[in-house]
C-alpha cells in the first residue's frame, strides 16, 4: 500500500491513546469500536507519572485532567485496626517531573474522544462496528472482518491492525486460539462513588483492612469550595478461600448495598466510617478481579495486540490503564524508528511483551498491596507498632521493587528521553 493505514480494533483508553498517538506522529488511522454511542462508564481508575508524562506529550495537560479526576497527593496502606503500615507522597510530591492522578475512568475515556475526534475528523471513528477477526495478506498486508451492529459483514484493508478490544478481545482470540479462559482468583469487588470529604491530606489513595477483606479509597474530583465535599471511589473487596462459594460472572453488574455491606460493620475510625461511606452511595457496581495468563507474544503478522488485549491484569497496581497509554506511546515510537509496517510490531512485542508478562503475575500476587499480605501473616492485622512487624527498610525495599517493575522508579523515569520526540512524524508512505 502506497499510504500506510493503520486499524485500531477497540476505542477503549488504549485504542484511542493510540489514535491520538498516530495522527500526532502523521499516520492515518481508523477506530472501528462495537458499541453504538461512546458513554462515561466506570467509576475511579489511576494514571501513574510514566503515563501522565506520555498525556502531556500528547497535548492533554493539567487543565484538561483537572476536569476529569484530581491529582494523588499520597498512596497509604492502614491496617484493620486504623494505624498506619506504610505512606508516601505521590506525583510531584514525590519527586516526579510529574503528577499521578486518580480519574473518573469514564469521564477520562470521553476526553481521550473528544480530543481524536476534534483532531481526526469524525470519520476516523467508526461506532457499532467490531473487529471479529483478521487475516494476514501475502503482500504484508492485513484484512480486518468486521460486524456490523446490524449483523451485516464487511471488510478492511490496511497495512497494520491493533487489537485494542479489551480483555474478551476477538483479536487475540484467533491469535491465542488455546489461551486459557478467563483467571479469577476468588476476589469480588463493589466499586461505587460517594460524594464525601476526602480523608487524610484530602487527595489520598488508601488501602484499608487485609489483601483477603479490604477497602480501597481515594477521591475523584476537586473538593466543592462550599460544601468541602468531592465524589469519592470506593472499592470494597473480599476474596474467597474458595472461589467455588461466590461464582460470578458479572461485569459491572449493578447490585444492592446489602449484597456485600455486612462485611464491613464496624469498621469505624476517627477519621473515616466506612458503613456510612458505603451507605451514600447511590449506585453499586460488582464485579470480579479477574485477568488472563500471560501470552508468548502479542504479535501476528502485521496483527498486534496492546491494552487489556495484551496483558488484563489485577488492578492491584492502579496501573492498567497507565500501561494502555504506555503501549499506545511505545508503538508510535516503534513506528517513528522502523516505519508503519511488521517490524514495528515486532520491535515494540519484543520490548514490552516479556516485562510486562511479569507485571501481570506480579499483580496477581498483590502487588503493592503484598505489605497486607505481610502483616497479615506476621501479626493478623491489627498492631500498634509497624516497625515491630515489618521494619521500614523491608518496606521501602518491597515498594521500590514495585515501581522499578511498573515503569516508573523516580529517577528513571525523570531522566528518560521523550517516548515520542516533539514535532516527530513518520515519513510519507514508511
Amino acid at each position: 500500500m502506497s499510504h500506510p493505514l493503520v486499524m485500531i480494533a477497540g476505542g477503549g483508553i488504549g485504542g484511542l491513546s493510540l489514535a491520538l498517538t498516530l495522527q500526532q506522529i502523521g499516520v492515518p488511522c481508523v477506530v472501528f469500536e462495537a458499541v453504538q454511542e461512546l458513554r462515561p462508564l466506570g467509576v475511579g481508575i489511576n494514571l501513574q507519572p510514566n503515563a501522565v508524562r506520555e498525556l502531556y506529550d500528547l497535548g492533554i495537560g493539567a487543565d484538561d485532567l483537572d476536569q476529569v479526576g484530581v491529582p494523588v497527593k499520597e498512596w497509604a496502606l492502614v491496617g484493620l485496626n486504623g494505624n498506619d503500615i506504610y505512606s508516601e507522597p505521590r506525583g510531584e510530591l514525590a519527586g516526579y517531573n510529574w503528577p499521578q492522578y486518580a480519574v473518573h475512568r469514564g469521564k477520562f475515556h470521553m476526553l481521550l474522544y473528544r480530543k481524536f475526534v476534534e483532531r481526526a475528523g469524525e470519520d476516523a471513528l467508526r461506532l457499532g462496528q467490531r473487529v471479529t477477526g483478521y487475516e494476514n495478506n501475502a503482500d504484508g498486508s492485513v484484512t480486518a472482518i468486521i460486524e456490523r451492529a446490524d449483523g451485516t459483514k464487511t471488510r478492511e484493508t490496511g497495512t497494520i491492525l491493533i487489537g485494542a478490544d479489551g480483555i474478551h478481545s476477538a483479536v487475540r482470540a484467533q491469535m491465542h486460539p488455546d489461551q486459557p479462559p478467563i483467571h479469577w482468583g476468588g476476589a469480588v469487588m463493589w466499586r461505587g462513588t460517594t460524594m464525601a470529604k476526602p480523608i487524610r491530606t484530602g487527595s489520598s489513595f488508601v488501602g484499608l483492612g487485609t489483601h483477603e477483606h479490604r477497602m480501597v479509597i481515594y477521591p475523584i474530583s476537586h473538593p466543592d469550595p462550599e460544601t468541602g465535599l468531592a465524589q469519592v471511589n470506593w472499592i470494597a473487596e473480599v476474596t474467597y478461600d474458595d472461589p467455588s462459594a461466590h461464582e460470578t460472572t458479572g461485569w459491572f453488574r449493578q447490585v444492592e448495598l446489602s449484597d456485600f455491606a455486612h462485611h464491613f460493620d464496624g469498621w469505624e475510625y476517627d477519621w473515616l466510617n466506612v458503613p456510612e461511606l458505603l451507605r451514600g452511595a447511590e449506585v453499586v457496581y460488582e464485579n470480579p478481579m479477574i485477568d488472563r495468563d500471560p501470552v508468548p507474544t502479542w504479535r501476528d503478522g502485521a496483527v498486534a495486540l496492546m491494552g487489556d488485549a495484551a496483558h488484563a491484569m489485577y488492578p492491584t497496581g492502579s496501573n492498567g490503564a497507565s500501561q494502555a497509554v504506555i503501549d499506545a506511546r511505545e508503538l508510535g515510537a516503534a513506528m517513528l524508528t522502523h516505519g508503519v509496517n511488521a517490524t514495528a510490531l515486532e520491535a515494540f512485542n519484543d520490548k514490552l511483551c516479556g516485562p510486562v508478562s511479569e507485571l501481570i503475575l506480579r499483580n496477581r500476587g498483590a502487588g503493592p498491596f503484598g505489605l497486607l499480605n505481610m502483616v497479615n501473616d506476621r501479626c493478623g492485622g491489627a498492631f500498634d507498632d509497624i516497625d515491630e512487624v515489618i521494619p521500614a527498610e523491608e518496606r521501602a525495599e518491597f515498594m521500590a521493587k514495585y515501581k522499578a517493575a511498573a515503569g516508573f522508579a523516580i529517577e528513571k523515569l525523570n531522566k528518560a528521553d521523550r517516548t515520542i520526540p516533539e514535532g516527530a512524524k513518520v515519513e510519507s508512505g514508511a
